[in-house]
């Protein structure tokens, strides 16, 4: 993508539909004249009474205790500099959404029009009752550590400027992995760190509470080595400043174990890196270009353990790891500050988290056979479900111990439920979904490329590099449309109408004509529909001539699965097709099966749709809890569609007794765990979280799917199908840019996977 598309693409994004990236919504009943009258006069007085009274009940009655402030005065945003104020408010409003969707906390962004350092902290502190907790943000160095010390002696909430902390929590995490395996003892390392402002500092002090000594510590700026000698230190810089003979960077990085890159691209080069001692460890954590380039650090030496601060190369260190998970625990126990040993809480749980066995849906979604700790492994990815359930609890519990915990927690594995049921409103599989594709491209047949939501939706796939996309269409109205989108990129245009597709037309007629001659299709026939763009798409994916298509947007479904069922086969053991649609509801993914294929599918379809759903659910990385859903609990009813779920219930038991399944039952019930548990408790369900639900009949699934889309704006993935041989996927008519982006990423994972079971089978 051209630099003026992604400025356009930026901007758009931030304009429409709505300004902004974060709004306030209700979290209580509004529509009688009673919740109003609760919500605000007369009702509302009573809380305000209570907290008048006592001021911690304000934790209570309001939101407060969930609430933190982003707050900058733009003076150092990203790599822009002191670009003020209102223009630091996409960045903040950026911040909230991180602090929303990796850890459920609320966010006002607050831009302060002060840089001076007294009238900011004032502005702070008399905000401050709002909140239940402060990030700093994009505060030029040095006035960003005098607020921050202030502020945190001052005020009794938690306060942290992220710049500082979250590369230093995250780095440090990483260091001490990488000194296990790299086997140097920390209090002898010797540390050479390029760049000495806000982050550097912090890094290294950080460091240093973990036992590397100060003394063992060169730290470099852009006027060379920091020494006493020098007049234009900060107080925080003196701390590692050495002698008055100052070595150059090159010279201070011989025999040094490991190198801090917060500074600038391209400025350790390779002779310098093949000086240090073995098993360097080198953090280049410049952005987007670190001070060492990924693969020309490992092809200089081998036994080198690098991080970077991009997410395309192994062990980001990214703050995302840190800030959401630090306030969440210091939320939930109500921390008057964030302290060191709550810092060094989270170190230790990062730096543990990352030997631990890795869950199948991280590996999913990274494209790994099976991530282990080592040399490539050293801190947990951004994705890992597990961190909120991890660094959250380690903590609250450090504030707990260090005594600045106001609320302690008492059950704790209850609080790590609470922690996982947080996780369930946000599109995380979305996220996981396009990275796992992006990992191994393939080449996606969009066959009605002549319409403008289906060509945007093939620009999206080509440049965030999820697949590679083929149109299918009329030429010259794709041309008109890709101008239009400023789609330039150079991508293949197939128009099976033209007199250029003439060759690969006959071909692919004579093909499907020998395997349909004896089902009443003639030669004509077939050159016919080879003319029509889903038997010619279909005939590209099954002639291997593109690994996926996706198809559906301007037809009925019916109309283009007849097609795909003529031409594609089922897949090795499969003796149904069916679909699955993925939704993504605020407790959590679902998926829901058969949406668009069986109309009343007999109790030995139901056993099979189960299975085929249950493999779909495991490519997503998740362990599938299945309910065989009805109007019927357990023998509730005896009518013949009730019996039919009951039968293919008792086959899964008996054929499949490892499988978490179970049925008939009622939807609320399957999906309430306290209710099933109560009255039914033999159930298989029973203390599990079902994601999975199989619906009777056709109509009954796609009521239900179509419904929760459109009245709880719930986003779906789907249809997928289920059984087929090749990669098929159909849109829904209509279906958004958004829908077909995410459909196109699961036609070029299963694309991946049906890669994977055929390489395994010419091995066997």
């Amino acid at each position: 993508m051209s630099d003026d598309k992604k400025r356009r693409e930026a901007l758009l994004y931030h304009a429409k539909p709505t300004p902004g990236k974060i709004k306030v919504v209700p979290t209580k009943k509004y529509a009688t004249q009673r919740d109003l009258s609760l919500a605000y006069s007369p009702g509302v007085a009573e809380p305000c009474i209570e907290i008048a009274k006592d001021v911690t009940k304000v934790y209570k009655y309001t939101a407060k205790g969930n609430l933190v402030a982003v707050i900058s005065n733009g003076t150092a945003v990203l790599g822009l500099g002191n670009i003020g104020p209102e223009a630091s408010k996409p960045v903040m409003e950026g911040k909230a959404l991180l602090f929303k969707i990796f850890s459920d906390i609320d966010v006002f962004d607050i831009e302060v029009d002060a840089t001076d350092i007294d009238k900011f902290v004032e502005t702070v502190k008399a905000i401050a009752p709002t909140f239940g907790g402060i990030n700093l943000e994009d505060i030029k160095a040095p006035e960003s550590f005098e607020i921050e010390r202030r502020l945190v002696e001052e005020l009794d909430i938690p306060v942290m400027h992220d710049d500082q902390h979250g590369t230093a929590i995250i780095s440090s995490a990483a260091l001490l992995n990488a000194l296990e395996l790299a086997e140097k003892d920390i209090d002898k390392v010797k540390v050479v760190v390029s760049g000495a402002g806000s982050a550097a500092l912090a890094c290294a002090n950080l460091y240093v509470l973990l036992g590397i000594k100060p003394e063992n510590v060169s730290m470099f700026d852009v006027e060379g080595m920091l020494t006493i000698c020098r007049e234009d230190l900060s107080d925080l810089q003196k701390r590692y400043a050495k002698e008055c003979n100052p070595k150059t960077l090159a010279e201070a990085l011989v025999g040094a174990d490991m190198f801090l890159g917060l500074s600038a691209g391209n400025i350790l080069k390779p002779e310098m890196l093949l000086t240090m001692a073995k098993n360097p460890i080198v953090f280049a954590m410049a952005n987007p270009v670190p001070e060492i380039d990924y693969n020309l650090a490992i092809a200089t030496r081998d036994d080198i353990i690098m991080a970077t601060g991009r997410s395309d190369y192994p062990n980001q260190v990214n703050n995302v790891l840190g800030f959401p998970y630090i306030f969440r625990g210091a939320l939930d126990v109500r921390a008057t500050k964030i302290n060191e040993a709550m810092k060094m809480a989270a170190v230790k749980a990062l730096a543990s988290l990352a030997k631990q066995s890795v869950p199948e849906q991280v590996n999913v979604a990274y494209g790994e056979t099976k991530l282990n700790f080592g040399k490539d492994y050293i801190i947990p990815k951004p994705f890992d479900p597990r961190l909120i359930s991890e660094v959250a609890p380690a903590v609250a519990k450090a504030a707990m111990e260090s005594g600045v915990a106001l609320n302690p927690i008492t059950d704790w594995d209850k609080y790590k439920e609470e922690l996982l049921e947080r996780l369930g409103s946000d599109n995380k599989m979305v996220r996981l979904l396009a990275n796992r594709a992006k990992t191994n491209p393939k080449r996606i047949v969009f066959a009605e490329a002549d319409h403008f939501d289906v060509l945007k939706a093939a620009q999206i796939v080509h440049e965030e590099g999820i697949g590679i996309p083929i149109l299918l269409g009329n030429r010259e109205i794709i041309l008109e449309l890709k101008e239009e989108l400023g789609f330039d990129a150079e991508v293949a245009i197939l128009d099976p109408k033209t007199k250029d597709e003439d060759e690969r037309r006959l071909r692919f007629a004579e093909i499907y004509w020998k395997a349909r001659r004896r089902r009443g299709i003639t030669l004509l026939d077939a050159q016919k529909w080879m003319r029509e763009r889903n038997y010619f798409a279909a005939m590209m994916v099954n002639e291997g001539e593109a690994d996926a298509l996706v198809t559906g947007y301007s037809r009925s479904y019916p109309s283009v699965v007849k097609p795909i069922m003529e031409l594609i086969g089922k897949a090795p053991g499969a003796s149904r097709i069916a679909t699955t649609n993925l939704m993504m509801t605020t407790r959590g993914p679902m998926f829901l099966s058969d949406t668009a294929i069986n109309p009343n599918p007999t109790a030995d379809d139901l056993a099979k749709i189960a299975l085929m759903t249950a493999k779909t659910v495991r490519l997503f990385g998740m362990e599938p809890i299945m309910a065989m859903v009805s109007f019927s609990n357990f023998g509730s009813s005896s009518t013949p569609s009730a019996e039919k779920v009951r039968q293919a219930v008792s086959h899964l038991h008996e054929f499949y007794p490892d499988l978490i399944v179970d049925g008939e039952i009622q939807t609320d019930f399957a999906l309430n765990p306290e209710m099933l548990k109560s009255k039914f408790p033999f159930s298989k369900l029973a203390g599990h979280k079902v994601n999975t639900l199989i619906f009777p009949n056709l109509e009954s699934a796609n009521i239900t799917y179509k419904m929760l889309k459109e009245l709880y704006k719930v986003d779906s993935i789907g249809p997928i199908m289920l059984g087929l041989d090749k990669p098929v996927h159909i849109f829904q008519l209509g279906a958004s840019v958004e829908e077909m982006v995410n459909m196109a990423a699961v036609a070029v994972v299963d694309a991946q996977e049906k890669e994977k079971r055929q390489k395994t089978h010419k091995n066997i």
